[in-house]
């Protein structure tokens, strides 16, 4: 039987990381973090392990040689690993984005973005598989930031970005605190969902709630917007309802002021569960000298992504639209 290369590299992480979760009384996803430096660095950084742990994992990581796999191999293999470790330690805002849309966010900011180089930020990094996704299906020099307050996650998308040789700036904080980088090219995130608890933060936010918790994904569109330079693109993942809830009146208005609707692409429901967990892909330009408005916004519902057929004709419909308002 023909092994795939993501298959022998799921093996590699697994293996390796049982091993150290064992030996170090760690999480499984902490000892993941531990296998991919180990992997990363050419050498067990662990001083601590037994002399026949240390020899067990020295002939797993000879057997493989990560130059000859791909970055989106390993990116896969390493996803899957992640995603047991979450299944077994189930924490519900660690949520990953699909592949079929992360690679779809990469294909929109290729087009998007017609400059050679860019800096780019994703405010809610996770483990960095969004953002790798991204990186690996454009074609032009970015130099990326990843902001994530949870340290485990941050820890795993250090590795991730590592070991696909992607030089990311991570920053282990709050995002919705003061970020202190830069201005932006472009801005992506899986938004997350929910309310924000800290109401004295949430109060420097032109979309704080009136009364209550603010919704903390309205209060990361307003942070992203604000990191973005004039022109700037942000891209969002967000859930479908996002302009039904009982402040979305608020976010209409403060989009109004500060951006442009570029676009806004449906995903298919039968990605998901139920309705209500429905998601779209948002496209905002922050207002600028010079920022024109398109004719008309880009407006698509996607069919089945495994539809092969419809999502060509989706695609060439996506292609005149470019041409005709990005030239």
């Amino acid at each position: 039987m023909i092994v795939s290369s993501v298959e022998e590299l799921f093996t590699l992480f697994n293996e390796t990381a049982l091993i150290l979760q064992e030996e170090l009384s760690c999480s499984y996803l902490e000892a993941l973090a531990e296998t991919g430096e180990n992997l990363f660095q050419g050498s067990i950084l662990q001083k601590e392990l037994s002399e026949l742990t240390t020899k067990r994992l020295k002939k797993q990581y000879e057997e493989i040689h990560l130059e000859k796999y791909s970055n989106e191999d390993i990116r896969k293999a390493y996803q899957l690993v992640i995603l047991k470790g979450m299944k077994e330690n189930v924490q519900p805002n660690h949520q990953m984005t699909p592949d079929s849309v992360g690679m779809l966010v990469g294909y929109l900011v290729e087009r998007f973005m017609s400059q050679p180089s860019f800096r780019l930020l994703d405010p809610a990094v996770g483990t960095g598989n969004l953002l790798t996704t991204v990186l690996n299906h454009i074609h032009k020099e970015v130099s990326s930031i990843g902001v994530e307050i949870d340290d485990i996650l941050i820890k795993l998308a250090y590795v991730n970005a590592n070991l696909q040789e992607h030089p990311v700036q991570l920053f282990n904080q709050d995002s919705l605190e003061p970020l202190f980088i830069d201005p932006v090219d472009a801005v992506i995130a899986d938004l997350p969902v929910g309310f924000y608890p800290n109401d004295v933060r949430a109060s420097d936010y032109q979309l704080k709630a009136s009364v209550g918790h603010s919704y903390s994904h309205h209060l990361f569109i307003e942070q992203s917007v604000r990191a973005a330079v004039p022109g700037g693109y942000l891209f969002f993942i967000i859930p479908s309802g996002l302009f039904e809830s009982e402040q979305a009146a608020q976010l209409h208005e403060f989009i109004k002021e500060k951006a442009i609707i570029q676009g806004l692409l449906q995903l298919p429901a039968s990605m998901f569960k139920t309705n209500s967990s429905a998601k779209s892909i948002f496209i905002l330009q922050k207002k600028g000298e010079g920022v024109q408005p398109p004719k008309q916004a880009l407006l698509v519902k996607l069919p089945k992504l495994s539809n092969a057929v419809e999502m060509d004709k989706i695609l060439a419909q996506m292609d005149k639209w470019f041409q005709e308002n990005k030239g």
